[in-house]
């Protein structure tokens, strides 16, 4: 069964497409208006071999705020639905990826119960034109929606642009670990309680 969802959100301040396919090969298509977080995107794509594209037409003049959290709320949203039931997958995902000076850890678990531990002290207020506070609220969206918990560290790093990332990077990893199909579980609910 394909493990795919298209899911448009439209708003006063936002009008968003997301098509994914969970196991697809990477590829994906982007157009935001935000540059530097479709390259972002791209990184979890690429990454979580999840095929992944967004549309968003955002209220760019007054700034990036409602486009990168929207795009988080659609992403999870699409997430959700393209997972189903749950069963069979490995559930927890995670991931260490370094780059030069700079390593991040994230850890993923689609519990069904929404909760974000974002640990990272950007070193620069933005990359770009883009303001690094924005990054928590995307996925602050993503895990609302998703209804995953997701612990992201940033352990070390003073280059910001490599600090987000490697967190972009091991957050495709941790997802494609996550969403994997696990043979030992075919049609097995991952969890003791015998639902998520």
């Amino acid at each position: 069964m394909a493990r795919t969802a298209t899911v448009e959100r439209n708003t006063l301040e936002t009008q968003i497409k997301v098509s994914i396919n969970l196991d697809g090969t990477g590829t994906s298509k982007f157009d935001t208006g935000v540059p530097f977080l479709e390259h972002m995107m791209d990184q979890i794509a690429r990454h979580g071999l999840i095929d992944l594209d967004i549309f968003c037409k955002g209220d760019l003049h007054i700034d990036d705020h409602h486009t990168v959290e929207d795009i988080g709320i659609t992403l999870g949203q699409a997430f959700a639905e393209a997972i189903g039931d749950k069963k069979g997958i490995v559930r927890y995902g995670h991931s260490y990826v370094p780059l030069d000076e700079a390593l991040s850890r994230v850890v993923i678990d689609f519990s069904g119960r929404p909760g974000l531990s974002f640990n990272c002290d950007f070193t620069r207020a933005s990359i770009g034109k883009l303001d690094t506070q924005l990054f928590w609220e995307f996925f602050q969206g993503f895990v609302n929606h998703a209804k995953v918990t997701l612990h992201i560290d940033n352990i070390k790093g003073f280059n910001a642009h490599h600090q987000a990332e490697t967190i972009f990077k091991a957050f495709g990893r941790a997802l494609r670990m996550a969403v994997e199909m696990d043979p030992r579980m075919a049609g097995v609910m991952p969890s003791t309680k015998g639902t998520l």
